[in-house]
């Protein structure tokens, strides 16, 4: 089974931290968001990955080798793809169309889960993860029949007709029949304000009675935002307390309160730490109350009280309470 991840796109609402590396790069608890999510799907799933490919925009060399060498530490291969101009899901994946053969697994790269372990029914032609939610008018759902199979696809209903909100993780059997509806969209110029839908072709796979089926996830994280992502954080967090968190650190008149992860060559001094609190390799934490924040590496706060807050790579911070949000490279 192949694994395809699309993240060409720009993250405007994690600005600025995405200004300098793509959304799923960000680290949340330790990691980055894409790497907690290969990690759960190798998780859930007991198929043999072939191949993982993922589909980036320009976002050049550096990035490509990070993605390389995550997927490398799980040991997996993996393939890199472009979507140079923003055309919608359906257009991203055919960016990959060299990797759509076979069974494929796609999951888009700024969704966290946690799932029980399934088998996959090859009895049908995919399988669509999905969750309840309160609210469905925000989001695209499926609506089912007696056996939790797919009848129909609805984009944000404005009448409650189903509360299963797709959460952006699929699996086919046959790569190649979703393929071809992707291709039949492009090729007829079937689109919504000039982008091409995954949904789109689904809803022409179930026209040619295609079986897709549900299955639900027990936590979905939506990293969309910096207050979705310090939730993410606190959860992932929360979720990994009993492994221990904390590399060797240089503490000095400090306490941690836990659960929180710090990085490698840590400093920290007359301060309090946590909880939820992420913490970067090689910062430095000085005479400072940080809580519910991720810090990202080469990092130096001092003189601060900070919550609630994502302060990013080789930033320089010295000041007084404050709710936070700075990008990479800044000095305050």
């Amino acid at each position: 089974m192949n694994i395809i991840i699309p993240m060409a796109g720009i993250g405007k609402r994690m600005r600025p931290h995405t200004l300098t590396i793509p959304k799923p790069l960000i680290n949340v608890a330790g990691k980055p968001i894409v790497q907690h999510l290969i990690e759960e799907i190798l998780s859930f799933t007991n198929n043999t990955i072939d191949e993982i490919s993922f589909i980036t925009g320009n976002f050049g060399s550096t990035v490509e080798n990070n993605l390389i060498n995550i997927a490398k530490s799980l040991n997996l291969k993996s393939k890199i793809y472009y979507q140079h101009e923003p055309l919608g899901t359906a257009h991203a994946l055919l960016c990959a169309e060299n990797s759509l053969s076979g069974q494929v697994l796609i999951a888009f790269a700024d969704t966290l889960i946690h799932s029980e372990p399934i088998v996959i029914d090859n009895n049908c032609d995919g399988i669509i993860w999905v969750q309840k939610v309160k609210d469905p008018s925000n989001f695209g759902v499926v609506l089912t029949d007696e056996n939790d199979i797919i009848i129909d696809f609805v984009e944000k209903p404005s009448t409650p007709i189903s509360d299963l909100a797709i959460i952006g993780i699929y699996y086919f059997k046959d790569a190649l029949f979703l393929k071809n509806e992707m291709q039949y969209l492009i090729s007829n110029n079937i689109s919504k304000d000039g982008e091409y839908q995954l949904t789109d072709a689904l809803q022409n796979m179930l026209k040619k009675n295609a079986k897709l089926k549900i299955k639900y996830v027990s936590e979905w994280l939506d990293c969309g935002n910096k207050n979705a992502t310090l939730y993410a954080n606190k959860r992932l967090l929360e979720n990994m307390a009993e492994k221990n968190m904390i590399c060797p650190v240089c503490f000095n008149n400090s306490v941690i309160v836990n659960p929180c992860f710090i990085g490698k060559n840590v400093q920290i001094c007359n301060s309090v730490i946590g909880p939820y609190v992420s913490i970067g390799n090689n910062s430095i934490i000085k005479n400072s109350v940080v809580t519910n924040s991720i810090i990202q590496q080469n990092t130096v706060i001092s003189d601060g009280v900070i919550d609630n807050s994502i302060i990013g790579n080789n930033v320089k911070y010295s000041g007084k309470k404050n709710e936070l949000n700075i990008g990479d490279y800044s000095e305050i």
